[in-house]
């Protein structure tokens, strides 16, 4: 990871705000002394996070009160982009929002990234309306990481910003998808695969066909169609699809795991001899969950934006959104919009 950069935090974002963003804030700090952060939100909120924090942690991460200088500073505004506001309310109403100056300073050039865990309509349009796209991008879409069998991630996209998308549109998604993983994971030729309903090139509708038809004739490591079940295998870097599809398949992945923890657990508690094989079983147990914990994989990339926005989960622990600042400082420091601008002018 690069040194030197500055990551904007939207303090407000998700369902729990200061009390999840600052702790993560600060075991960001530590775990990287090069890096700093600009809290934006309520500074009466932020500060009363702060303070429940003991003294020796803010000391390590070089954050002192006032909170004017050193390695955390904070940006006061007056509101918050409320999770259940419609795009154009945070647009025309939330001017004085986290969400909003944490997106105004990026683009001002007084921080690398952004990072929020708030409302991602209004995140998306408050991103496109203030940052605009890159040259040669229709659609900035939402690419996150999935775990794999292969101990490894695979990368989605798009997860729901472009419900409806154009051949082209998916060929973009593609050369930006290949970008995030060669700067993030650095894989340095990441392999692509069109998610279908079949490996056959007959198969799928027509923007499927025409995209992939794209794809085999671009510079990518495009490797075909895939299906469904690849998002796993961890044969394949990047898998590409529309929004639609691709939210569908998060959130069925998302039950799915849930329902193996939860049906583990019970099954588990049924009986003495059945908790008994749970604990000499212990290890294993910690080793799956650990694999299979989401909170690892918490960060989506908006990509195709002239500047570095992260979004986590809207319901993640400090841990998880640590995570998040970590995957958007790799990508701001790491060249994430100069390697997209790359791959779209080799395509």
């Amino acid at each position: 990871m690069s040194g030197g950069l500055n990551i904007a935090v939207d303090a407000m974002g998700g369902d729990y705000g200061p009390e999840v963003t600052i702790p993560a804030c600060i075991n960001f700090l530590i775990n990287y002394p090069s890096h700093k952060i600009l809290a934006v939100g309520k500074s009466d909120e932020i500060e009363s996070c702060l303070k429940k924090i003991p003294s020796n942690l803010l000391k390590k991460a070089s954050a002192q009160f006032p909170f004017k200088s050193g390695r955390l500073t904070l940006l006061h505004t007056s509101e918050k982009v409320l999770m259940d506001d419609l795009p154009s309310i945070a647009l025309k109403n939330r001017r004085d929002s986290s969400m909003w100056k944490s997106i105004e300073v990026l683009k001002n050039n007084e921080v690398e990234a952004v990072v929020s865990a708030g409302n991602t309509g209004a995140l998306m349009a408050i991103s496109r309306y203030l940052l605009k796209t890159l040259e040669g991008i229709d659609r900035p879409a939402i690419a996150s990481s999935l775990p794999n069998r292969a101990g490894k991630s695979t990368t989605v996209l798009d997860l729901g910003a472009n419900v409806e998308c154009s051949a082209t549109q998916l060929c973009q998604f593609a050369m930006m998808g290949s970008a995030l993983v060669s700067v993030v994971d650095l894989i340095p030729n990441p392999s692509i695969g069109l998610l279908n309903i079949g490996e056959e090139n007959i198969k799928g509708n027509e923007v499927v066909k025409t995209a992939g038809e794209m794809l085999r004739l671009s510079n990518l490591n495009f490797i075909g169609n895939v299906e469904g079940d690849d998002i796993f295998k961890g044969n394949t870097n990047v898998i590409v699809c529309d929004g639609f599809v691709g939210n569908v398949a998060l959130k069925t992945s998302e039950g799915l795991a849930q329902m193996i923890r939860d049906t583990l657990k019970e099954e588990y508690n049924l009986s003495v001899i059945s908790r008994l094989a749970a604990l000499i079983s212990i290890n294993v147990l910690k080793r799956f969950a650990s694999k299979l914990d989401h909170r690892r994989y918490n960060g989506a990339a908006l990509l195709g934006l002239k500047g570095v926005v992260y979004k986590s989960h809207g319901s993640a622990d400090s841990f998880s959104f640590g995570h998040a600042i970590a995957r958007a400082a790799d990508a701001a420091g790491n060249g994430l919009n100069e390697k997209i601008k790359h791959e779209l002018s080799k395509n």
